[in-house]
């Protein structure tokens, strides 16, 4: 077996499942799950219909880099979202199947597995970054993402011997689970520490649609790289998901972005990883990424609940709405575990733990005292979850 395996954390929902063990919720109370980044609304007909009519696709072997279909729908939504030049679909996009296998496939496509390889991650995390990295063989490297810096990275505060042994830098933004979005100028220190330590940048933007603003939407990787004169996406790859923008998690669609030879690497990677998407799912989403409609709706749907939940909650829990992304990051009044165990033993609502998807580093756990809270049920169950946290609160004065 594969020794790094022995290195790898159980995911954050199993810690939950075990910390929950032996709990028994009030019979009465019916249960309310906040605690899964998985979106509840419902997926656009338009989608299932695209999806049904496509069926015959599943009688042939896809190609792994997609149907020019879906590559030129993604290109065009790039460009328009972003207000890029052309993408070229044939070398600056490849389809994945959702981003989280794209995310781990990309460490073992970069990392070189040479002793002393790092990857940085920013802390709290995807735990996917930290598993791709161990299993690509590298050391994982993280960056705290503190309340007190409004949890900007400090990309300043790492040594420059340590930048030497990075090959590979996460980057989340908007943020997982603080809802953070990156700043130009950050993306530029980034791109000029890429630049001089030759490292690939992996921007994860899989909550980059659902935002507050309309008139001002999060900058991404790519948007940053053209308005600072990268045309050529040198050293970035972007990581784009359907399954939060356009509620189709199951689905399980998404797409890469960015630096041609960084992607011809990986396509390359791919053909042997036998990842390729179905055609019918490929139809589908080409459909969503044509259409703007439903996700508008949806961050309709996500502003009326940050607009009615926060308010009830900010005399509690430290907490404020995110810049973007459908999670409450509060700060809890006890250790964020006994507050998910009261939540869920006394009021069955569960959320997660802050310091589940995190890890100490400089001497703290960025995640302690924190629990995220996902706004993905509808309104009502958000608003009958928001009492039950008050009531819970109440506990601990």
């Amino acid at each position: 077996m594969n020794p790094d395996l022995s290195r790898l954390q159980p995911y954050p929902f199993e810690k939950l499942r075990a910390l929950f063990a032996g709990l028994t919720p009030p019979a009465g109370l019916a249960p309310i799950r906040l605690s899964i980044g998985e979106p509840c609304h419902p997926a656009p007909p338009f989608i299932g219909e695209a999806l049904s009519a496509h069926i015959d696709g599943l009688s042939i072997y896809p190609a792994t880099l997609g149907s020019l279909e879906l590559r030129e729908a993604i290109a065009g939504w790039l460009s328009r979202r972003y207000a890029l030049p052309a993408v070229d679909p044939a070398t600056q996009v490849i389809p994945v199947n959702g981003t989280r296998e794209a995310l781990f496939a990309i460490a073992q496509c970069v990392v070189d597995g040479h002793a002393g390889a790092r990857v940085l991650s920013p802390n709290p995390f995807y735990q996917i970054y930290e598993g791709a990295a161990l299993l690509a063989g590298a050391t994982p490297v993280f960056i705290n993402n503190l309340p007190e810096t409004g949890y900007a990275p400090d990309f300043s505060a790492l040594p420059e011997a340590l930048w030497r042994d990075i090959q590979l830098v996460y980057v989340c933004s908007p943020a997982n689970p603080t809802g953070r979005v990156l700043r130009l100028d950050e993306w530029k220190q980034l791109f000029d520490l890429a630049d001089r330590h030759d490292f690939v940048i992996a921007a994860d933007e899989c909550y980059g649609e659902i935002y507050p603003d309309e008139a001002h939407p999060p900058i991404g990787a790519l948007e940053a790289a053209h308005q600072l004169g990268r045309v050529d996406y040198r050293n970035i790859v972007s990581f784009f998901s359907l399954s939060k923008r356009s509620n189709v998690p199951g689905l399980r669609s998404g797409f890469v972005a960015g630096d041609a030879a960084i992607l011809g690497k990986f396509l390359l990677y791919r053909t042997y990883q036998g990842c390729q998407m179905s055609p019918a799912v490929q139809a589908a989403s080409a459909a969503a990424w044509r259409d703007e409609s439903h996700v508008i709706e949806n961050r309709r749907l996500y502003r009326e609940k940050f607009a009615r939940v926060t308010p009830l909650l900010a005399p509690h829990l430290d907490v404020a709405p995110p810049e973007a992304g459908f999670y409450l990051w509060a700060r809890t009044p006890v250790a964020d575990t006994e507050f998910a165990c009261r939540l869920q033993a006394d009021y069955n609502v569960a959320v997660l733990p802050g310091s589940f998807l995190a890890r100490e580093a400089g001497g703290v756990n960025p995640g302690a005292n924190f629990v995220r809270i996902a706004l993905v049920a509808d309104l009502a169950e958000c608003l009958a979850a928001a009492e039950r946290i008050v009531a819970c609160c109440g506990q601990f004065h």
